[in-house]
Parts: structure tokens; sequence; C-alpha cells
């Protein structure tokens, strides 16, 4: 039986895999000025992973095929989804109160604060918090589809990098 041959030649992973960074960005764009979604402090850290997928994408580009370079370029591309994705694991965390997130992103209130530090919270408390989905859909919040997109993205990118270095 031959072998199965794959959708997508190795050559082309760098050029989908940056192209679907700024797919994510974009996505992004039109949930905040289009729907007026306003993105939480993690909405943007999971955005710089996106950045950096882009930086490494071009690089990854810019080297020759079938090339030590352009493999090691291929890897911290992935290894920049999978940052992407843990970002989004840890949102989705925060949503869910599985575990506490950033002070500087839920606006934490505590009991025994005196008066000046509960004025001092309530005027640095942050416009959109971060344990509060501001959509979902099927029970998902766009950090949970994030999280999603950049796995598939980090495994793509791996496999690339693996099928790379066979061409």
């Amino acid at each position: 039986m031959p072998a199965r041959q794959p959708l997508f030649p190795a050559s082309s992973v760098p050029w989908l895999a940056t192209g679907g960074a700024l797919a994510a960005l974009c996505i992004a764009w039109i949930a905040q000025y289009g729907f007026g979604l306003a993105p939480c402090e993690l909405c943007y850290w999971q955005r710089y992973g996106y950045w950096a997928a882009i930086a490494l994408g071009i690089l990854a580009i810019l080297q020759p095929a079938r090339t030590s370079r352009r493999t090691l370029a291929l890897w911290l591309l992935g290894l920049a989804f999978l940052a992407t994705a843990g970002v989004a694991l840890f949102h989705v965390g925060v949503e869910q109160q599985w575990w506490k997130g950033l002070d500087t992103c839920t606006g934490q209130i505590g009991a025994g604060m005196s008066a000046e530090d509960f004025a001092n919270a309530i005027e640095n408390a942050p416009i959109v918090r971060c344990d509060e989905p501001a959509w979902t859909l099927f029970g998902i919040s766009m950090a949970g589809y994030n999280l999603l997109y950049a796995l598939a993205l980090a495994i793509f990118v791996f496999r690339g990098a693996l099928r790379s270095r066979a061409a």
C-alpha cells in the first residue's frame, strides 16, 4: 500500500501557519471593532503569541527549503503557537474559576481592606475582566476556541517541521 500523501507540501507550512496567525488576529480585531467585544489583558497576551508566530513564520519563509535553519524556524513557530495555547488555557481556567487570575485582570477586592485600599481597588479595576467571558458559543468562550485553534496550528507546524527534515 503506498504511503499517504500529505494534504499540503512541507514547503507551504510556514506560509499557511503565518496566514493562520494573521487570520487569528483579524478575527480578534473584527470581534473587537466590528462587534464591540472589548479584550481583557489575557486576550492581549494571546495576541502577542500570534505576533511572534507571524515574525517566526516570516523567518521560516525566508530560509531555504529543506535546511536545518528552516526546520529550526518551524519548531520555534510551533512553540509560539503552543505558548499562545498555554495563555489561552490559563485564560479559560480563569473564566471557569478553576484557578485565580491575575489581580490586574480580575479586580480582586478582598475582605479586611482599608477604606483607602478599597477605593484604590475600585479606581484601578480593569475595564474588562478576564474572569467573565465576553462571548460564548456552545458554552465555549473565545479563549476556549483560541486554545483549540492555537493547538491545531502548533500540531500542524510540528508535523510540518518533521516532514521538512525528510523532504
